[in-house]
């Protein structure tokens, strides 16, 4: 303590971060993650917001999944709006970056691994090109298709950057709530009693009601306007079982 005591912030920050930092795995990680980024962001808030931003861009741009687990560290650490803004843009702008990769590079490799799932999305696109901002949000709402799969996907069925772009930052908006509501609340809960509380309830509550509000209106949208069906079927387990491989 008394040689890391004599560190300049930056270099105590590093080599924290080189001796403590990786991503969580599961919520006790999670907890012990924030509670270390909170503290050091009390003296160095531009170094733990690089650190944070960076490691989501990281994981987004290549689409290694964990997005729940950042959403909510942003919580924890930056709070219910500071983090709700940080999560939406940097879900945003990764998955942008991962659908410029994958134009760039990798359509050869996603049509190769993937010919179910990518000629039945091209089909349901084709048949929703009329509509097909509606369509990418059904498919963010109800996430039949996973978002990572989605996102190297869009560049093969020649879907617009502004359609993209829009689609990812209003369709993750409800799931991202969640995420940074519930790290929010679990940074805030130190026994039981706390989970019961008035402010804790209503908070649960928003989640609730922001988890299905949505969903619920753009179904009852998709079933009166859009060609969905078969989009849960064998593409979506032969994707699943090629990440379970991966």
């Amino acid at each position: 303590l008394c040689l890391e005591s004599t560190l300049p912030g930056p270099q105590l920050f590093l080599s924290l971060c080189l001796s403590r930092l990786k991503f969580p795995s599961d919520l006790d990680e999670l907890r012990e993650l924030a509670e270390t980024l909170k503290f050091y962001k009390q003296e160095h808030y531009g170094y733990v917001l690089l650190l944070y931003c960076s490691a989501y861009l990281y994981k987004q741009s290549f689409a290694i999944p964990g997005s729940s687990l950042l959403n909510m560290l942003a919580g924890a650490i930056f709070g219910p709006w500071e983090g709700l803004f940080l999560a939406c843009l940097l879900t945003t702008s990764g998955s942008t970056f991962c659908f410029l990769l994958s134009r760039a590079f990798g359509k050869q490799y996603v049509v190769h691994f993937f010919p179910e799932k990518v000629a039945l999305l091209q089909r349901k696109a084709e048949e929703n090109r009329s509509s097909l901002f509606f369509f990418l949000l059904f498919l963010r709402f109800f996430p039949m298709t996973p978002n990572w799969f989605l996102n190297i996907t869009c560049p093969v069925l020649n879907i617009p950057m502004p359609i993209f772009f829009s689609s990812v930052f209003i369709g993750l908006i409800p799931y991202n709530f969640i995420c940074v509501r519930t790290g929010s609340i679990l940074s805030e809960i130190s026994s039981l009693d706390d989970i019961f509380s008035w402010g804790t309830l209503a908070q649960l509550l928003a989640i609730a009601l922001v988890a299905l509000l949505p969903g619920a209106l753009i179904k009852r949208y998709g079933h009166a306007h859009l060609k969905v069906d078969g989009l849960d079927g064998d593409g979506r387990d032969q994707a699943g079982r090629h990440r379970k491989r991966r």
